[in-house]
């Protein structure tokens, strides 16, 4: 994994993260495990963050996903 970006904010940038990559939204720090997926937005497990619908935003806090951070491991 490559954190040398900007505080482990990915910023949009899908080549930046592995498909295992657990990610953090930066407002509200619900977390997008892919193991887990998404219930609410009805996201299987094994999804991984990078192949997530476009449409996809933080189900707590609607953030975008712009804004998740990469948790590091």
């Amino acid at each position: 994994m490559n954190l040398s970006f900007s505080g482990g904010s990915y910023g949009g940038d899908n080549s930046k993260i592995e498909d295992d990559a657990v990610l953090e939204c930066k407002i509200c720090w619900h977390v997008y495990d892919p193991k887990e997926g998404d219930d609410y937005w009805q996201i299987p497990a094994g999804t991984p963050f990078s192949k997530l619908p476009d449409h996809w935003s933080c189900p707590n806090c609607d953030g975008r996903r712009e804004d998740f951070m990469v948790v590091a491991e």
